[in-house]
């Protein structure tokens, strides 16, 4: 589904190159749970951005579905973006006037999706994330597990084939975050979404089936949680990528 060859993204900060992307090359297929971890800086996050074409690579060739996303024009960019992906943050970025069915139902307004169908959609994508009763309660009302939850839901509404979270569970206690992990491999395991996370801990990144390891902008190991966690009691592990 998704192919990178060669990705760089490099930008200035004042007279500094920065190379935050060097040279990654990554294939990822759909359905799977993929979670890329890495340092801060070690370019996870700029990674994510251009696979959901929240960004564009410096140079090489990013292909989805065997279309090559640089030919796409702005508009079709859009379309991919808001049709494909669905996206889940740490900060949660509800709209503190709106009600949860409201915050979920906002992708659909922005697709210009009828309101009954809208509402719809909206109560399905938050019974799967268990928070169905809760769906006129405020943003305030809610504990932060349940925030990250009605931001998943949101991401569900669309439908999405890749849901990109980006330390979804970095605001939360452990046990809340093993819950909202749940919920992602769920999605994964069970209705075939393709889900693409960034995190900066093991204990996030060994609910994926594939771990990728980053370090100065480069992809530097690929495989099992259990293999990197294998590697790194040997000492086997990639130089200069321990956690």
């Amino acid at each position: 589904m998704i192919r990178l060859r060669g990705i760089q993204r490099h930008y200035r900060i004042g007279g500094e190159l920065v190379r935050a992307l060097d040279g990654v090359d990554l294939d990822i297929e759909a359905g799977e749970f993929v979670a890329i971890m890495g340092q801060s800086g070690s370019g996870k996050s700029t990674l994510m951005n251009i696979v959901g074409c929240l960004d564009r690579p410096t140079a090489g060739a990013y292909y989805f579905d065997n279309t090559d996303v640089a030919k796409l024009s702005d508009d079709q960019r859009a379309t991919l973006r808001g049709g494909v992906f669905g996206f889940v943050f740490q900060s949660y970025n509800l709209i503190p006037r709106l009600s949860v069915i409201e915050q979920v139902e906002l992708p659909l307004v922005y697709q210009h999706v009828s309101p009954p169908d809208r509402r719809r959609r909206a109560a399905l994508a938050l019974d799967r994330v268990g928070l169905l009763q809760r769906a006129h309660h405020q943003p305030t009302q809610l504990s932060g597990g349940q925030q990250q939850r009605v931001a998943i839901a949101r991401s569900l509404v669309v439908e999405p084939r890749i849901v990109l979270a980006d330390e979804p569970t970095g605001a939360l206690d452990t046990q809340t975050g093993a819950e909202v992990m749940g919920i992602l491999g769920e999605m994964s395991r069970d209705h075939g979404i393709t889900v693409i996370l960034v995190t900066h801990e093991f204990d996030v990144a060994a609910h994926a089936a594939r771990l990728i390891r980053m370090r100065d902008g480069q992809v530097v190991w690929q495989g099992t949680p259990s293999a990197w966690q294998a590697s790194m009691a040997t000492g086997a592990a990639a130089p200069g990528s321990a956690s």
